[in-house]
């Protein structure tokens, strides 16, 4: 058995239900599924036995998710619609802080009673950035409705982290104290050719 277990990739090669989990580690964490009901579910290690995910509605559209390796940061919103106002100021009014918070997002095929065939396969992992609320517009008889959405970034850079436009040992040193890496940036700037050592 791999990553994905035998029998969920069985069902992904025919047709099948794939639920959508969404997790925020806050205090208390977030657990969402995009999905009607309610189902019992979790990721392995990380939520405990009996942990509920909350059905969020049926997901229009995953967000394109990238895994950045030395990139600028890449945000994605995940986006719930069709909430009554009423529920909506809920929703918002008990939201605890998300800022800063672990994002997990995973998957797995439904069986025909639209359970959890494993558990949660986790494929992508963010920090919270910022919740954020709009109200289409009402045309003719339809009912206000609200939609919530949830930006996430992924990557190392944030706002709260500045870039670093120039390598050098004090840069290197408020890293790793004990690294030595970069003590000769400034000499090399200047275009001093260094001394390769010859090896015999």
């Amino acid at each position: 058995m791999g990553w994905v277990p035998d029998d969920v990739v069985e069902a992904m090669r025919g047709s099948h239900q794939l639920g959508i989990f969404l997790r925020v580690d806050t205090d208390p964490a977030l657990h969402m599924w995009f999905g009607v009901h309610d189902i019992p579910a979790g990721f392995d290690s990380i939520d405990p036995d009996g942990t509920v995910y909350l059905g969020g509605g049926v997901l229009m559209g995953v967000p394109t998710l990238e895994v950045l390796v030395n990139g600028t940061a890449d945000s994605v919103d995940f986006t719930v619609s069709g909430i009554d106002p009423a529920t909506g100021g809920k929703m918002l009014d008990s939201l605890p802080p998300v800022r800063g918070k672990l994002v997990q997002l995973g998957l797995t095929t439904l069986d025909q009673y639209y359970q959890p065939m494993s558990s949660i396969i986790p494929i992508w992992t963010g920090t919270a950035s910022h919740p954020s609320e709009s109200s289409p517009v009402v045309k003719g008889n339809e009912s206000p409705s609200l939609t919530l959405a949830l930006s996430v970034v992924s990557g190392e850079t944030t706002r709260s982290r500045p870039s670093r436009s120039l390598w050098s040992g004090p840069h290197q040193k408020a890293i790793s104290p004990t690294d030595l890496f970069c003590d000769g940036t400034a000499r090399l700037s200047r275009g001093v050719q260094p001394v390769w050592p010859h090896y015999t």
